[in-house]
């Protein structure tokens, strides 16, 4: 018989693996009765508790945490979730956690495959970093046994512990920046289907819009990136005043399409970022941006992953974090 998981184990028993894993661990919420049951089976089953459950057992406080990342959001560049696992693994050390990063590997989502570090039970809680399908959010949830966090992905039916940035009224506030300096030509560049947080920005973006009467033409909501995560757009024929771009890579690569056509920034149009991250060995186009607030988001995602492993059945709910616009040299004054 294979290694025997405390998902085997809540299937025999007939309750959910948060339960198994409370009854084993010595948590409150799981009565004598059925936690002797969970025990006897666990015997029974040849069950043998891993090691971040066994430095439980002998009262260690230092906390394994696994950390999920989509493949589809590892670029050719440094990306953005590389810089916010780092600051992660950094921040954790402060908390006395341990980190382990695995990479969900295209189609692990549709084929329902569990990550290694939940599968051999090496972690004691997850966090998610970005959007992920809710099919796989409820096969996480189900085989884990374990708190997720999720951090920058919100999902109001299934990620209720989550941790994102304040993408809608940071965008909303760039927007007005642009308004303030004259502009109203505007075009929005991101599939705003691909992420919550593009969609978000997008909603920030039209909520300025639609309070000064501006409209976007079709032309001007441009897709930026295929089902792979591929960064892939082509600029319009009509160029607008400013280019609102979802990320600063975006923003980018924006600029250096705009230079090969000749067109200057910030001379002839201006473009905007969101992030505020230059990727190693990209150029230094100095993109005016609104900075996200990493280091405070992975700081409140670990509090809260703390909070659930010290009290599982608890919610922790959503965090929103603030950041700020950082002006640099790629707004200059509308045609």
């Amino acid at each position: 018989m294979g290694k025997v998981r405390l998902s085997d184990i809540a299937e025999r028993a007939g309750v959910s693996t948060v339960t198994v894993h409370n009854a084993l661990s010595g948590h409150k919420g799981v009565s004598d009765e059925l936690r002797a049951e969970i025990v006897r089976l666990a015997d029974e089953m040849g069950y043998r508790q891993n090691t971040a459950a066994a430095k439980r057992e002998k009262g260690r406080s230092l906390k394994s945490i696994g950390i999920i990342i989509s493949e589809k959001y590892l670029a050719e560049y440094t990306t953005f979730y590389w810089k916010m696992y780092q600051e992660m693994a950094l921040t954790a050390v402060d908390k006395n956690c341990m980190t382990s990063v695995e990479i969900l590997k295209h189609g692990a989502e549709e084929e329902l495959i569990l990550p290694r570090i939940v599968s051999e039970e090496s972690v004691e809680g997850l966090i998610v970093m970005g959007k992920i399908s809710k099919e796989y959010i409820r096969f996480l949830k189900g085989k884990a046994g374990m708190p997720v966090i999720f951090l920058d992905f919100y999902d109001k039916e299934l990620s209720d512990d989550s941790v994102i940035a304040d993408n809608f009224y940071g965008m909303y506030l760039m927007t007005e920046y642009l308004f303030e300096r004259g502009f109203r030509e505007m075009a929005y560049i991101g599939s705003i289907q691909a992420t919550s947080s593009i969609m978000d920005r997008y909603c920030g973006f039209r909520k300025a819009l639609w309070e000064h009467g501006v409209p976007l033409p079709e032309e001007w909501l441009i897709e930026d990136r295929n089902e792979m995560g591929d960064i892939l757009f082509e600029l319009p024929e009509r160029l607008p005043q400013v280019f609102v771009c979802n990320c600063d890579l975006v923003a980018g690569k924006l600029i250096l399409m705009l230079e090969e056509r000749g067109v200057k920034v910030p001379e002839d149009v201006s473009v905007v970022g969101f992030d505020n991250y230059l990727y190693p060995g990209f150029p230094n186009l100095k993109i005016t941006s609104y900075e996200v607030n990493t280091k405070t988001m992975v700081r409140v995602a670990l509090e809260k992953m703390l909070k659930r492993l010290k009290n599982p059945e608890s919610g922790t709910g959503l965090d929103v974090i603030s950041g700020h616009i950082v002006e640099k040299e790629s707004v200059g004054k509308p045609k």
